[in-house]
């Protein structure tokens, strides 16, 4: 051995050690045998001697270290070992001749024998490998770069012990190897090989106890030095000792002498290798691939090689990203399969493992593939940033593609980026990738349901596809469109051949098992979505599992806040790092703000982890949170559209809204219902059903101000149905009352009024006897309206008076005005227009004056009807049509329908029945549409009577007999009436005419 760098650096020579120039000569060569054989550029030498700050003789003095050496290795009889070759030196070297060297071939030797399980061979070559080593390596030499070699070779000197150690236990030699382990132990008490191979040997010896409270006191160090519980492989092995499990107690191998390290045959000095290897890493192509033609098109075509004598400034670069099970890595891997060709000097493949929480780093990365590419181990810089510039060297002149497979962000991407532009790079991961320069990005949605089709017709045989198209749609709807588990189905229909899909589908459709159906071999989508999960901060988890207390098909940002009860940019932060790893999916449309949903299949997996790690009181706290929250801005909304809490009944339930909620998502109020039109209804249902009676009843009758504007009547009368059975069963008497009422104004609407009668009847009594007097009046306010659908105008006026008394007492100044138009109505009835035009005129002060722009519009409407029926058709126009300007804005269909009904009337009073005729007939399909019955039997009555002005008497004589039925329907005396006496008079015209 003429050259020894595992411990104090010796040069041997003919006539014993060679004493070394100075420190520096001592840097340059210990910087030479770092890379045996291999050129060694001068720049890199003046880093060993001088770091950071070279002077700048710095070359001329590296020339004179090396000169120096040559004259003393000449001296000592050893010839010329250090050879000028551009742009640097290099020493040359056999393996026989420098321990590094050496050391590495009996550590491959070792490992080699190792996988075949030839352990006597691997034994003896380990030991001979460690025999090696007379301390640390380049002991002495005082170079940073060198150090961070040094501690580079001592973690692989570590994992080679770790070998021999794994190979002696296989030889039985565990009650030997137990004093070394333990001392083992307390040198690196965080190195989890050894702890488990102590608590083995331990084990193998007898002394269980003592396994088990060696792993106990490696967990301890874990904790206290990392913050980390060991890992899986410790884990198993502690499971496994407290089972007493058959696997642990192998049979030791007959053992044997070790063979003596001077037995091993010198190797001659190897020349430089001509040419570099060319690494091969892709896994295999999928064998079955089908669909994403379109995706692997864009992605050759992106990456479509380019001539030798064109090369561009930066690799092209693809990034496809998606959620996990999108597909993401098949279609990598199968493109880099086309494309191999492309790229003779090699393919490089790295797992990343970004969607596991546990990503691999950068420098691990860079040393497998300097490796691949032909850089010995003992060349590795120990530094990332020297790494990089290595492998950006080594990567500069090929024409290499580089996969890089579930990345977890840019930051883990950029130093794996190679040194030239003719290589290309695919990038895959959960992360949209946004922040690397130049990449062309493509983003998986839902498998196509054609080619999932064509996967399952592939796969499991496309007679049993084709024999059932109504249960393979169903599959792949349970199957989200997730390549992943449309591939899963695929494989158990192929295994099962005694399945149809119907019976998969049954299976598959109790959501409490679909997870566990969704698996075949070693495929799994819960095992998948668990990788991300397990990554995500522990308050991320804990968001994602809440989320999936709710119902709704989609949520806003905000929701998170009262779920954990964290300020709302917490929430929002967490939110986002959800959507950044695929697991929530958002959707924007317009200017509105973003609404966010689960992939259903992530759902399942939310909702199975909420019900194992939360207790059912924290999961309705968390419910109870939600819909108060919901509760509260629905409540804020409806303030900001009536202009106070006016019309509407509140109970005690809520939570504190953070001001920029307030601010930001109700700008628009009816805008913000209708966005949360189907959450609010499912909020309702959740509440019933979680016994949250007051938000219950509350969150429905609040909700009234976006089913009342938008005619959704079905909503109102689904939500209200439940909450009046919520209440009834918490014996909640004023939430009862108040649903009682809010569905005889929905019966009101639907023109039932013998229904709308009883509730109204039967909610005003219990308010009373609860001494509820907003309640009383808002019930009495309805009631007074029957009065004049019968025709008793007296019992009418007499309601409203005690409606508006009790209303102004509660100080709901909205419902007094509605009150007020009311009776204004009945004025206009008796023809009183002066008292109808002042009433009116009180109304609309008050809707003007606290912002309620539906009111205003109302009570606009009722006044053009006061100016209609005194004759003054100029100001009723006028009226309708500032008040028809005003539902639309709003988009309220039914005063849409209204006031169009009053422009037709304005147009046929100035007998201009062409222009009446259209508006008349668009406002009874509106009518009609909204399901306003009453006002669709008005417009008939009217263009019943635009037929009879202009002498089409048979037309006339249908739509009066249209509306007079639809009158007698409704109970509404006074339009019957009218209904037939236009009739009637129809009759004795066509009589008179005959």
């Amino acid at each position: 051995m003429r050259y020894q760098v595992l411990g104090p650096l010796e040069v041997a020579g003919d006539n014993g050690i060679i004493p070394l120039p100075a420190l520096r000569h001592r840097i340059v060569l210990a910087t030479l045998f770092l890379e045996a054989n291999r050129v060694v550029p001068v720049d890199r030498l003046v880093d060993a001697v001088w770091a950071e700050a070279p002077p700048s003789t710095a070359r001329g003095q590296v020339q004179i270290c090396v000169s120096a050496l040559r004259r003393a290795f000449a001296e000592a009889g050893l010839g010329d070992v250090i050879v000028t070759r551009a742009p640097g030196y290099l020493v040359r070297t056999g393996a026989d001749e420098l321990d590094l060297l050496l050391f590495e071939r009996l550590a491959g030797e070792g490992r080699a024998a190792l996988e075949l399980q030839r352990y006597p061979e691997a034994a003896a070559a380990l030991r001979s490998a460690l025999g090696l080593w007379r301390g640390a390596a380049f002991a002495g030499v005082q170079s940073p770069l060198v150090q961070a070699a040094s501690l580079s070779l001592a973690e692989r000197r570590l994992a080679v012990l770790e070998d021999r150690i794994h190979v002696d236990l296989q030889l039985g030699r565990h009650h030997e190897m137990i004093g070394e382990l333990m001392a083992l132990t307390a040198e690196y008490p965080v190195r989890e090989r050894l702890r488990g191979q102590l608590m083995l040997a331990l084990y193998r010896d007898g002394r269980q106890a003592e396994a088990l409270d060696a792993y106990h006191v490696g967990r301890q160090a874990l904790i206290a030095d990392l913050g980390l519980e060991p890992g899986r492989d410790l884990q198993r092995l502690h499971r496994s000792i407290l089972a007493g499990a058959a696997e642990l107690d192998q049979q030791p191998v007959e053992p044997v002498e070790p063979v003596a390290a001077e037995t091993w045959p010198a190797v001659p000095v190897a020349a430089p290798a001509e040419t570099a290897p060319t690494p091969h890493l892709l896994p295999a192509d999928i064998a079955d691939f089908t669909g994403f033609e379109a995706v692997v098109g864009e992605v050759v075509a992106a990456l479509a090689s380019r001539p030798e004598d064109s090369r561009p400034a930066s690799p092209p670069m693809v990034a496809i990203t998606g959620k996990g099970g999108a597909g993401k890595t098949t279609i990598a891997v199968h493109v880099a399969h086309l494309l191999a060709p492309q790229f003779p000097h090699g393919q490089l493949y790295v797992n990343l493992r970004g969607g596991e929480g546990r990503p691999v780093t950068p420098a691990h990365v860079l040393e497998r593939f300097l490796r691949a590419l032909g850089v010995p181990g003992h060349a590795m810089p120990e530094e990332l940033e020297e790494r990089a510039e290595m492998y950006r060297d080594q990567t500069s002149g090929r024409r290499l593609l580089l996969v890089f497979d579930d990345a977890a962000n840019e930051d883990q991407i950029e130093p794996l980026l190679p040194g030239g532009g003719h290589c290309s790079v695919i990038v895959t991961s959960r992360v949209r990738m946004t922040g690397l320069p130049g990449v062309h990005r493509i983003h998986l949605g839902s498998m196509d349901p054609t080619h999932a089709q064509s996967l399952l017709s592939q796969v499991a045989g496309s007679d049993r596809i084709t024999a059932e198209p109504g249960a393979v749609q169903d599959l792949i709807d349970l199957c989200g469109g997730l390549p992943l588990a449309v591939r899963i189905t695929s494989a158990r229909l192929a295994s099962r051949p005694h399945w149809s899909v119907s019976q998969l589908v049954l299976r598959l459709s109790d959501e409490g098992r679909r997870l566990d159906e969704l698996r075949h071999g070693g495929l799994g989508i819960r095992t998948n979505i668990a990788l991300a999960y397990d990554g995500l901060s522990e308050g991320a988890q804990r968001l994602i599992r809440r989320l999936a207390v709710l119902d709704a098909p989609d949520f806003p940002a905000w929701v998170g806040a009262p779920l954990l009860d964290v300020p709302l940019h917490e929430a929002e932060d967490l939110l986002e790092s959800l959507v950044d790893i695929q697991l929530l999916d958002v959707d924007k449309v317009g200017g509105r703000a973003p609404r966010y949903r689960f992939h259903d299949l992530i759902r399942v997996f939310a909702r199975e982890r909420l019900a194992a790690d939360e207790p059912a009181p924290e999961r309705r706290e968390a419910l109870r949170r939600a819909t108060g929250a919901l509760l509260s801005l629905a409540r804020l909304a409806h303030r900001r559209e009536y202009g106070g809490s006016y019309t509407v009944l509140h109970g005690e339930a809520g939570w504190d809204l953070p001001t920029q909620l307030s601010d930001v998502l109700l700008s628009s109020p009816l805008q913000w219902f209708e966005d949360e039109r189907v959450g609010l209804v499912t909020a309702v249902r959740q509440a019933a059903d979680a016994d949250l009676d007051e938000i219950c009843w509350d969150l429905a009758i609040t909700t009234v101000t976006l089913f009342e504007a938008h005619s959704y009547f079905d909503d109102w009368r689904e939500t209200h149905e439940l909450a009046l059975a919520a209440t009834r069963r918490a014996r909640n008497r004023r939430g009862e009352a108040a649903m009682l009422y809010s569905l005889g104004s929905l019966n009101l609407y639907e023109q039932r009024f013998e229904e709308a009668d009883g509730r109204l009847e039967q909610a005003l009594w219990m308010f009373r006897d609860l001494g509820d007097r907003h309640g009383a009046g808002l019930a009495m306010r309805h009631l007074a309206f029957l009065d004049r659908m019968h025709g008793d105008l007296d019992a009418a006026l007499s309601r409203y008076e005690l409606a508006v008394v009790e209303l102004r007492a509660v100080g709901d100044a909205i419902g007094a005005a509605h009150a007020l138009s009311n009776v204004a109505a009945i004025r206009i009835e008796q023809q009183r227009y002066d008292d109808a035009e002042r009433l009116l005129g009180e109304a609309l002060s008050i809707a003007r004056g606290v912002g309620a722009r539906r009111v205003e519009a109302q009570t606009l409407h009722r006044l053009g009807e006061a100016y209609l029926r005194s004759g003054d058709l100029s100001r009723s126009g006028a009226s309708f049509q500032e008040a028809l300007d005003l539902v639309r804005a709003g988009r309220d269909s039914v005063g849409e329908a209204h006031n169009l009904y009053g422009l037709g009337l304005v147009e046929l009073g100035l007998s201009r029945h062409e222009q009446a005729e259209p508006i008349l007939a668009e406002s009874q399909q509106l009518a009609a549409r909204t399901g306003e019955r009453l006002l669709s039997g008005k417009a008939a009555l009217a263009l019943a009577e635009v037929a009879y002005a202009t002498g089409r008497d048979a037309a006339a004589v249908q739509r009066a007999e249209t509306a007079e039925q639809l009158f007698k329907q409704l109970g509404a005396v006074p339009w019957r009436e009218r209904a037939a006496a236009l009739g009637a008079e129809l009759s004795t015209r066509s009589q008179g005419l005959l």
